[in-house]
């Protein structure tokens, strides 16, 4: 009995999936690489990697990167290098994803 009490109240874990993998030499040392098709960031800035999803949090459009922030075209939300909101209507930051070392490369899974 104690294991149906459990399995029902301990959330399962969500199974990863590997959404692109990046040969840490191609990172620029203060910069990001942009997947267009994953709609990923990966960002480096000084010793700090991690990686952004481009799905914009107010309606789902896929976010650019100019050389300052990261921009939705859609409506216009801004976003700073780390994700963060500055200027709306978008009310969240760009979801961060696990980044992964695996030696000579990074992988970024969901």
């Amino acid at each position: 009995m104690a294991w149906l009490f459990w399995h029902f109240t301990v959330p399962a874990k969500r199974p990863t999936e590997v959404l692109l993998k990046v040969k840490k030499d191609d990172l620029p040392a203060n910069g990001a690489l942009v997947y267009r098709e994953s709609r990923v960031a990966v960002v480096r800035i000084a010793s700090s990697v991690y990686a952004l999803s481009l799905v914009c949090p107010h309606l789902g459009c896929t976010v650019n990167l100019t050389a300052e922030h990261f921009v939705c075209p859609c409506h216009g939300s801004t976003f700073g290098s780390d994700g963060k909101v500055l200027e709306g209507p978008a009310d969240r930051a760009l979801k961060r994803l696990q980044v992964e070392d695996r030696g000579d490369s990074l992988v970024v899974v969901s």
